[in-house]
């Protein structure tokens, strides 16, 4: 498959929640720099998109990015909405959370496209029976430092 900019051979991975503007821009931060430190840059595109609409353009939550800081990552992105072409462009679309892997479902064309579909907490070894990143929007700055721990773990597992 070939990723967004059309590099043969490039493994393409779009992370995916609702608004993109909290845990996927972390995600998509947190897996580059796993990619960085381990000189695997080249082999990967990552990106991030929101199944909704109303953050497009927008850059991500002031309390994501300081979480994200903390932890040495620089969330740089705008929000962007997911698209059924990018079916076409990832080889695997991860969810943050049940309802945006259904509304992915809905979206996929196929079987072929529909099996690509996975939640990002597969990956964790501590998810345990709870395979959601729970959205930290409407929360307190403890619940960013908590999605960051899920979503480290899992992006490590992802990797």
């Amino acid at each position: 498959m070939m990723g967004p900019e059309g590099e043969r051979g490039c493994i393409g991975v779009l992370f995916i929640c609702l608004g993109n503007i909290c845990r996927i821009p972390l995600a998509e931060g947190l897996f580059q720099q796993l990619l960085e430190q381990r000189g695997l840059q080249s082999r990967y595109t990552v990106a991030s998109a929101g199944t909704g609409d109303w953050h497009v353009g927008d850059s991500a939550d002031s309390r994501m990015i300081a979480t994200a800081w903390r932890h040495g990552i620089d969330l740089q992105g705008r929000a962007q909405q997911v698209r059924p072409q990018d079916f076409d462009r990832f080889d695997l679309l991860v969810a943050m959370d049940r309802d945006n892997s259904a509304q992915l479902r809905r979206m996929a064309r196929d079987e072929s496209e529909s099996a690509r579909i996975r939640l990002l907490r597969e990956f964790d070894p501590q998810a345990g029976s709870d395979p959601d990143v729970p959205d930290p929007y409407l929360g307190d700055a403890d619940g960013f430092e908590r999605v960051y721990q899920m979503v480290a773990r899992a992006c490590v597992g992802l990797l």
